[in-house]
């Protein structure tokens, strides 16, 4: 599917990529270097010998390219769209990015276009397009630490910035602009203090401020700077400037302005509110709102609502362009307020508007009629013959607006509510949300100053998370830095971080973000109020109309009529159709609603939000249960407690459905199992958590199913119920297996098997027998693990649990190949794919296709393995966990690779070491890396195959997997004999042969 929105990337300071309002994580050190020299000359094909050296310098290590190569594999897997970003070109590689993709084009541009209106005398447009260009400037590119070729790059591209910062001094000077500007070149020349241009802007700035000794004293501190640090004096251009500033030079005056032309109106007022000097960001949504008012045609009033939740910034947006539109409107700009939100006020009834903006106009007192509807006539009759700009804010509802609105006439209303005005006829709509993250540090970064927060970047950027990126927030958050000098701004965030004080913290003065959501949470009435605070108790990022009728005890039509009425009143947010999310202080804010009045606010959490959260969980073990049976089928459910409602599910019409749910919902149900175990749904927790460890292990997510596994032993031992607590402890053992961590595996397969004897539970001891074998069996203890498999497997014959069986036969099946007993491994293997694929259990029958493919190789069967390969590669592509993904890569490569297709076998063996995922299952890492170190070595890259399979012993002996671990020893015996060290081969060869004589496996059977 193509990727809709395009990436953003940034490079004009450290590397960013974004998805939208996703930042994309793009790896370590060396594939930022590789994308930052890719960007630096976008649309070049730049060879990778170039890359290396960007990369590296002059000490570039022997496997410098293949690292290249790698790098580019993995930006290409973690960017959406990665390869029609960076693509192969000829001997190297290309940035296939647009201008609107990348900050360093954009730059690039508005200088260009600056250079062209100020050639052409336009200099408010070349000044703002510098300002522009300035602005996305946030530092040396990859912050000072790329190497010698991109710190190149940045040198001459921050020269390219200080020119621009220097022009557009040049053009505020020019413009009459003088003592405002003197802060600005300060912190400029802070940065460059030998920027002889800057210190002479200073000193004319200072000059027409009034302030001539300081100019003067400007060029002495300059003078002295560059004797000492150059042993120079000023140059000409200084000289002169502090020559005229001695004599009072006229010509140092602020140049003549044009002369304007007269208003309309003699009388022109204006109460507006100040605009912010410092307001930021929200470029994208001015312009809109600009553009409405520019494009706008007919005699009616131009309307402009500006929506969004509280604190989000509409009154500055409104404020910010009316005041840019000012000029086009001179009879007036009227600012009132009508006190929709306003604590301890009621909202203003449009007769009290009109006489407030009648009067605003200078009409007497004595003129404006007593009854509402006089005012409101007289109002609208005034307006009709008034070019004006008329902003209506803090809007309650569109019966306040309608009474105040007259045609013709060449005013334009700009309206601010935080509720989605739909019934005001013929109005622009402009939705405000919260910031974009660049935008939210810029915000705090000008209020608190640049030295500060450069110096904390990181918890400048993690303020701006825990502020929700909510401009309330973040101006009262920086604003508290700035009234507490000594306070660092990682103190602040650590005392944000407390999710039950959080809104307290944000509070300053007489601004506060509780209040401001407090006023729009009792404007509603007492049915959604309800509502909001069941909604609230939601852990997830966002979710769906099942979900919130489960949490609101109604049906899906209900909850869908209540989602959208908070949404029209931005109490809700919708980042996609039919997701609905709470921002994040929105959450807090339910959360302390919902604490028991009896506690004050602050203790236990009320029976009405702890009956949300049960509706919940049982709805998710429903919905999962249903997911489930069709992802998974042959799995057996354990019985469920009765449900205390009759949760209504969404329709799964497939596997395919099933598994689109579940990747849409995999972390609010993670996020519920969190919830529920700090809440004591102990039971839940168990019992909802064996269905979501299905998913997370297809997912390949394998830290978050051990982790998972381990908060389902706690809450069952918690409960002290030994069925839950086997059930949890076998899938303990089980993540055990996939992460490496064998010993604590075999302990809890154990424990699980002892309680399922205790129990008289058969099919928990076939299960549990299974995966102790499978566990011994990795550790090279082949002689216990078979009779245990092959217990398992007759076990799991008589009770009919073909699923089950599937999977102990494919685990069997590598006992019988590395002992070297092919036809029993063939045999086993084939049953396991057949099992599977009578229960449709396609996954399954993938991994049993790719145990056969081994056995295959193993045998020398070369041919069988490639068609085997053929057909599980064509089966169903993208089922696969990652790590089986990556062994289906690599044992192709192997028979590309005997087959004698170099090119196909390294392209799929770099594919497969390239794998996303693949370093979190370290069980499947140690193979790929021995197979991958075969391969290599049969093309005549020993170098590399050594590499691979010293990789392979390091991780095979840290994690006990002692059949990998010979095998490591052996290849690298093989590679140090092609690289002629015979005396290392030697010594590597004898610790392979004693390791495979240990574990029982023949040489002639070896892999």
């Amino acid at each position: 599917m193509p990727h809709s929105a395009p990436i953003r990337l940034r490079i004009l300071g450290s590397v960013e990529c974004w998805d939208g309002d996703e930042r994309v994580q793009l790896g370590g050190p060396v594939s930022e270097r590789v994308l930052v020299t890719l960007l630096l000359e976008p649309q070049r094909v730049l060879p990778v010998h170039r890359l290396v050296e960007a990369v590296w310098d002059v000490d570039a290590p022997a496997t410098a390219a293949h690292q290249v190569r790698k790098a580019v594999a993995e930006l290409r897997q973690r960017i959406p769209g990665g390869r029609d970003l960076i693509v192969t070109d000829g001997p190297g590689y290309r940035a296939a990015v647009e201008s609107e993709q990348l900050d360093l084009l954009q730059f690039t541009e508005a200088l260009r276009r600056a250079r062209e209106h100020a050639a052409a005398g336009q200099s408010a447009d070349a000044a703002a397009l510098l300002r522009e260009a300035v602005a996305l400037w946030r530092g040396p590119v990859l912050s000072g630490n790329g190497g010698a070729v991109v710190e190149a790059a940045s040198a001459a591209l921050e020269e390219r910035r200080c020119t621009a910062v220097e022009q557009l001094f040049d053009l505020r000077l020019e413009a009459g602009e003088a003592s405002e500007l003197v802060a600005e070149i300060r912190e400029a020349i802070g940065g460059s203090p030998l920027r002889e241009t800057l210190r002479g802007q200073l000193m004319l700035a200072l000059y027409r401020s009034g302030r001539q000794a300081e100019a003067l004293a400007e060029y002495g501190t300059i003078r002295t700077v560059l004797d000492e640090e150059l042993g120079i004096e000023p140059g000409d251009a200084l000289r002169d400037l502090h020559q005229a500033i001695l004599c009072n030079d006229p010509a140092l005056a602020v140049p003549a302005m044009a002369p304007t032309a007269p208003p309309v109106v003699a009388d022109s007022r204006s109460t507006l509110p100040y605009d912010l000097h410092d307001f930021t960001g929200r470029e994208e949504e001015l312009n809109k709102l600009i553009g409405f008012v520019e494009d706008s045609t007919g005699s009616g009033p131009l309307i402009v609502a500006i929506d969004g939740m509280g604190g989000s910034g509409k009154t500055s947006l409104a404020v910010r362009a009316a005041h840019r539109l000012a000029d086009r409107y001179p009879d007036a700009q009227l600012h009132l307020d009508l006190r929709g939100y306003t604590p301890g006020e009621e909202p203003l009834s449009p007769a009290a508007a009109a006489e407030a903006l009648l009067r605003m106009l200078g009409v007497p007192g004595e003129r404006i009629p007593d009854d509402p509807e006089g005012r409101i006539a007289l109002w609208r009759s005034t307006m009709t013959r008034h070019r004006m700009i008329l902003l209506l804010d803090n809007v309650v509802d569109e019966g306040q607006v309608k009474p105040l609105l007259a045609s013709p006439t060449g005013t334009v209303v700009l309206v601010t509510s935080r509720a989605l005005l739909v019934d005001l006829d013929a109005a622009h709509s402009v939705s405000l949300g919260t910031m974009a993250p660049p935008d939210s540090i810029a915000l705090i970064v000008s209020v608190v100053g640049e030295r500060r927060a450069q110096a904390e970047t990181d918890a400048v950027a993690e303020l701006a998370d825990l502020s929700g990126h909510l401009p309330l927030a973040l101006r009262i958050a920086a604003a508290r830095l700035r009234k507490r000098p000594r306070w660092t701004v990682r103190y602040l965030v650590d005392r944000l971080r407390d999710d039950t004080h959080r809104l307290a913290e944000l509070s300053a003065g007489e601004r506060s973000v509780e209040v401001t959501l407090r006023l729009s949470y009792e404007g509603l009435d007492a049915g959604y109020r309800k509502a909001f605070r069941l909604l609230g108790q939601y852990p997830g990022a966002d979710l769906d109309v099942y979900t919130a009728a489960a949490l609101l005890d109604t049906g899906v039509r209900d909850s869908e009529e209540v989602l959208e009425y908070l949404l029209d009143m931005h109490l809700v947010q919708q980042h996609e159709p039919g997701r609905y999310a709470f921002h994040d202080l929105v959450r807090s804010f339910a959360h302390v609603l919902s604490r028991a009045r009896s506690s004050g606010g602050t203790g236990e959490f009320s029976d009405e939000a702890a009956g949300a959260v049960r509706r919940l969980l049982e709805f998710s073990l429903a919905a999962s249960d249903a997911a489930c049976d069709l992802l998974f089928p042959g799995r057996v459910r354990m019985a469920r407690p009765e449900s205390s409602f009759r949760p209504e599910l969404a329709p799964l019409a497939g596997a395919e459905v099933a598994r689109d749910w579940f990747e849409r919902e995999q972390d609010g149900l993670l996020a519920a199992i969190t919830l529920a175990f700090r809440r004591g749904f102990d039971r839940e927790v168990a019992l909802l958590a064996a269905n979501v460890v299905f998913h997370l292990d297809l997912r390949g997510r394998l830290d978050e199913f051990l982790e998972l596994c381990r908060t389902a032993v706690a809450a069952a031992r918690r409960l002290d119920e030994p069925v839950l607590l086997r059930l949890s402890l076998s899938n303990l053992s089980v993540a055990c297996w996939k992460r490496g961590r064998f010993e604590d595996g075999i302990a809890a397969a154990v424990e699980a098997h002892r309680l399922a004897v205790d129990l008289g539970d058969r099919r928990g001891q076939a299960k549990d027998t299974g995966v102790l074998g499978l566990l011994l069996a990795t550790t090279g203890r082949f002689d216990e693990a078979l009779p245990r498999l092959e217990q398992s497997i007759a076990l799991k014959r008589e009770l009919g649990a073909e699923r089950a069986e599937a999977e102990s036969l494919s685990n069997i099946s590598g006992v019988h190949m590395e002992r070297g007993d092919f036809d029993e491994a063939v045999r086993a293997a084939t049953r396991s794919v057949e099992l599977a694929r009578e229960l449709g259990a396609v996954e399954k029958e993938l991994v049993g296709l790719s145990d056969l493919a081994q056995i295959q190789l193993a045998m020398g069967d070369v041919e069988a393995a490639a068609t085997t390969l053929a057909q599980a590669r064509e089966r169903a592509p993208g089922v696969l966990p990652p790590a089986e993904q990556a062994l289906q890569l690599i044992l192709s490569a192997d028979v590309e690779s005997r087959h004698g297709r170099r090119e196909r076998a390294l392209q799929w063996a770099e594919e497969a070491l390239a794998t996303k995922g693949l370093e979190d299952a370290p069980v499947r890492e140690t193979t790929v890396w021995n197979t991958a170190g075969r391969v290599f070595h049969r093309n005549g890259d020993h170098q590399r195959a050594l590499s691979l399979h010293r990789q392979a012993h390091g991780s095979a002996a840290r994690l006990g997997h002692r059949v990998e671990e010979a095998y490591a020893l052996d290849g690298m015996a093989a590679a140090l004999t092609a690289l002629d060290d015979a005396e290392s081969a030697a010594e590597q060869g004898a610790a392979a042969e004693a390791a495979f004589l240990a574990m029982g496996i023949p040489g002639r059977f070896r892999r």
